[in-house]
């Protein structure tokens, strides 16, 4: 399990940082169970000072002796990544990457055949150990090997296992990309509230508690979103004003677009060059 084992994170930006963090926090690993590889070197010393992890500016030497190789870059270097560790890597080590759109093929042509993969989706909520996270794994992956990638999944909030890849790329589009979403929707109505004569930091405040109070309540009643909305909105009122002028500029449907477009780049993100 992950309590022996070395981990190597390739890539010390948001998402890398946040899973070294949410593992240190939760007592999965311990500072000297990471290693951390990062080419900008003000990025890379800041990480290793605040966590404690010992750091290195090449790929291969920070995960030679690793038992987990996390690869946290973004996929447009993938490649370069990806021909840095060649070679360098344990036959029996875990590839865990979460790299949008990279396919499993395409790590394991890009590692000379490792057959030990998992590949996941998380998101920014990980940060704070609130996220969610999408992920499969090759066959070869060991029983062992799967409970390391949940341990390190669930030190940033829930995981969900899927046996086919290609929800992965939904996954992306869906919960990767839609913290996003929702901090745009955050933004529209702060700015709204400031716009009607409130202060920014009393609107910041009246939104984030809504929708805090707002998702809680969701869960914790398990009803359609449907029929939560429809108990706001009395007739003639001034939530149905409000939905009517939202269903009118197509709300639901640029929202679609937008989770469609998201999902066609991941897929296009995955395509050999």
């Amino acid at each position: 399990m992950l309590f022996d084992s070395q981990v190597a994170f390739i890539g010390g930006g948001v998402m890398g940082e946040a899973i070294i963090k949410s593992l240190l926090r939760s007592g999965t690993l311990q500072p000297a169970q990471i290693t951390l590889s990062e080419p900008n070197t003000d990025r890379r010393a800041l990480v290793s000072d605040q966590y404690h992890v010992h750091a290195y500016a090449d790929n291969a030497s920070c995960a030679h002796h690793a038992d987990v190789v996390v690869l946290a870059v973004k996929p447009q270097v993938m490649d370069e990544v990806l021909e840095d560790l060649r070679g360098a890597i344990r036959p029996e080590a875990l590839i865990f990457s979460i790299a949008a759109g990279i396919s499993i093929a395409t790590l394991r042509e890009g590692l000379g055949g490792h057959q030990h993969i998992v590949r996941a989706m998380p998101n920014t909520p990980a940060q704070i150990g609130q996220g969610i996270s999408v992920w499969t794994c090759t066959d070869a992956v060991t029983d062992v090997q799967r409970e390391q990638a949940i341990q390190i999944l669930k030190a940033m909030g829930e995981e969900i296992f899927v046996e086919d890849e290609q929800y992965l790329d939904m996954a992306t589009a869906l919960s990767g990309t839609g913290p996003a979403y929702v901090f745009l929707f955050m933004e529209a109505l702060i700015d709204a509230g400031v716009h009607m004569g409130f202060s920014r930091p009393i609107a910041e405040r009246l939104v984030i508690q809504t929708i805090r109070g707002s998702i809680e309540y969701a869960a914790a009643s398990k009803l359609h979103a449907a029929q939560l909305r429809n108990q706001v909105t009395s007739p003639g009122g001034t939530t149905a004003a409000a939905l009517y002028q939202l269903e009118k500029g197509a709300f639901r449907t640029v929202i679609s677009k937008a989770v469609w477009a998201a999902y066609e780049r991941s897929v296009q993100l995955g395509k050999k060059k």
